[in-house]
């Protein structure tokens, strides 16, 4: 999924627990920050961001090349802009932007022109520009190498050593694997 680039790089282990929580009511487990972010992203989800006909929102896409799916965040089929929706945006994570490429990868695949791809802080209504994966050879081999170890990821071996990651994972208290009581 697009959604587990981002993921895999904070944790690959948040995966699993993901997928182990999976239907469970998010208020049991899901930070305060994460609720929101969910709520921010419910127009989308829901495909009420906008009603014009040329923007494509929440639809679900595959790319082949890659292997991954996902859900579209907003695509401008008039425009070629693709952009994807965080709540707040106080760096740029390679995730963010990893999660970008699948999705401009799966429009090309299926015929579309994507001419920008943006991330967009929505509470502070700020847009940041992301380099086309043509125009950024560095972040696009980071972004097939990331594909690649979850491909390969064991998690038998898989020791997480990064307290701040741990500190701020919603699944830290079931996880063996926390840098936080080694």
């Amino acid at each position: 999924m697009f959604t587990q680039l981002n993921d895999f790089i904070f944790c690959p282990v948040s995966i699993y627990f993901h997928n182990l929580y999976g239907t469970a009511d998010n208020m049991l487990f899901q930070s305060t920050d994460q609720i929101n972010g969910t709520n921010a992203h419910e127009a989308i989800d829901k495909a009420k961001y906008s009603s014009k006909k040329n923007i494509m929102q929440g639809t679900a896409i595959y790319c082949d090349k890659y292997r991954l799916y996902g859900k579209l965040d907003v695509f401008d089929t008039e425009k070629g802009l693709l952009t994807e929706r965080k709540k707040k945006i106080t760096v740029i994570y390679d995730g963010y932007i990893f999660q970008l490429y699948a999705q401009y990868f799966a429009l090309k695949e299926i015929g579309y022109t994507v001419t920008q791809i943006r991330l967009y802080s929505m509470d502070n209504n700020k847009m940041h520009t992301v380099s086309l994966p043509e125009q950024d050879n560095t972040m696009l081999v980071k972004f097939e190498k990331t594909i690649n170890d979850m491909r390969s990821f064991d998690p038998s071996t898989f020791i997480q050593e990064n307290n701040a990651k741990c500190s701020r994972c919603i699944y830290e208290p079931a996880c063996d694997r926390s840098a936080l009581t080694a």
